[in-house]
C-alpha cells in the first residue's frame, strides 16, 4: 500500500512540477514583453540541458563540452542563411548533421575515457571550437560575430513576434520533453540505465557499453545544435562568446535545479535559473548574493533538484 501510495504522490509531485511550468510559460505568452524574452531563452536552454541529461543523467557520464556542439549548430545557421541565403530550417538541419558529424568523429575515441578524464577531454572540445570561432574570422567574423540572421520560419510563415517565437519554442520543447520520456521507457533507456548503474555489469549482460555512450552523446550533441540553432534565429545574431564556458557553467546548474535524470528536471531549472535574476533585479547591489544565496540553499535542501523535492515531500505525506 505505501509503495501505491509513493507511485501515486511520485505522478502527483510530476504533474504538479509540469503544470507550475506550463503555469510560467502561459503567463509569459499573454502579457508577452520582456518576460517573454526571459522565458524563450530558458526553454533553448531546456532543450540543450535535456540533451546533456541523456548523457548524464540517464547514461551517467560528464561532459563540458556540449557548448561545442551547440556552437556548430548555431554558426552553421548563420553563415547559411546569411551568406549564401538558406532558408532556416535547411541551415538547422545542415548544423544538426554536421554536429552529430562531428561528435561521431570526437566520441568515438574520447568515448573510451572515464570519469574526470572524460570531463577534461569533453572540456578540451568546448575550448578548441570556441577558439576555432574566434580565430576563423573568414567565415564567423570573429569577436564582430555574426548578424543580421533571419528569423525562424517554414516558407513564408515567420516567427518575428514575442508571442510567436515563445509559442514555437514551447511547442518544441513539449517534443523534446515527450520524446526523452519515451527514451527513458524504451530498451535503449533501458540499456542506458544499465550503462548508469555499472558498465561492467552491463557489459557481463550482454549490453554493448561503447555503443551506447556513444548514442547517448550523439543524442546529446542533436540537441545540443538544435538549441545554438534556435538561440541564433531568435537574436538574429551569433558570436563566440554566445557558446563559451559560461553556457556549460549555467546548463549544469539548471540540470542540477531542476533535477539530473529527470524528463521535466531540464525544463524548470532553466525556467528558474533564468527568472531568479529578474526576481531579484530590484535588490540592486545585492541581486547576485541574493541568486547565489538562494541556489545554494536549493541545492543544499534538493540534492535531487526540484522535482525530486517535490517528489520527496509528497511521498512524506502519504506516509
Amino acid at each position: 500500500m505505501a509503495v501505491r501510495s509513493g507511485v501515486i504522490g511520485s505522478r502527483a509531485a510530476s504533474i504538479g512540477v509540469w503544470v507550475a511550468s506550463a503555469a510560467i510559460v502561459g503567463y509569459a505568452l499573454v502579457f508577452g514583453g520582456y518576460l517573454s524574452t526571459i522565458v524563450a531563452f530558458a526553454l533553448i536552454y531546456a532543450i540543450f540541458v535535456s540533451g546533456l541529461n541523456v548523457f548524464m543523467g540517464l547514461t551517467a557520464q560528464v561532459s563540458f563540452g556540449q557548448s561545442a556542439f551547440a556552437a556548430i549548430g548555431g554558426y552553421s545557421s548563420a553563415v547559411l542563411t546569411t551568406t549564401y541565403g538558406w532558408a532556416p530550417l535547411p541551415a538547422m538541419l545542415c548544423g544538426l548533421v554536421a554536429a552529430l558529424v562531428a561528435a561521431f568523429l570526437i566520441g568515438f575515441p574520447t568515448l573510451r575515457l572515464k570519469g574526470h578524464y572524460l570531463a577534461m577531454a569533453t572540456l578540451a572540445i568546448g575550448l578548441i571550437v570556441y577558439e576555432i570561432a574566434v580565430e576563423w574570422e573568414g567565415v564567423t567574423q570573429g569577436y564582430m560575430g555574426i548578424s543580421g540572421i533571419p528569423p525562424l520560419g517554414i516558407g513564408s510563415l515567420e516567427a518575428t513576434s514575442d508571442q510567436q517565437i515563445l509559442l514555437t519554442l514551447s511547442v518544441l520543447t513539449v517534443l523534446v520533453a515527450i520524446a526523452m520520456s519515451r527514451i527513458r521507457q524504451s530498451r535503449l533507456g533501458r540499456a542506458f540505465a544499465a550503462v548508469a548503474g555499472s558498465e561492467e555489469a552491463a557489459s557481463a549482460l550482454g549490453v554493448n557499453v561503447a555503443r551506447y555512450k556513444l548514442v547517448s552523446f550523439l543524442l546529446a550533441a542533436g540537441l545540443a545544435s538544435i538549441s545554438g540553432s534556435l538561440f541564433v534565429h531568435v537574436v538574429g545574431y551569433v558570436s563566440p562568446e554566445v557558446f563559451g564556458l559560461h553556457m556549460v557553467v549555467l546548463a549544469f546548474t539548471m540540470i542540477y535545479i531542476g533535477g539530473l535524470g529527470t524528463v521535466a528536471g531540464p525544463i524548470i531549472g532553466a525556467l528558474i535559473v533564468s527568472l531568479l535574476p529578474e526576481l531579484f533585479r530590484g535588490l540592486s547591489e545585492s541581486q547576485d548574493l541574493a541568486y547565489g544565496l538562494t541556489l545554494i540553499v536549493i541545492l543544499i535542501y534538493a540534492p535531487k533538484g526540484l522535482v525530486g523535492l517535490a517528489r520527496t515531500f509528497d511521498m512524506w505525506r502519504s506516509q
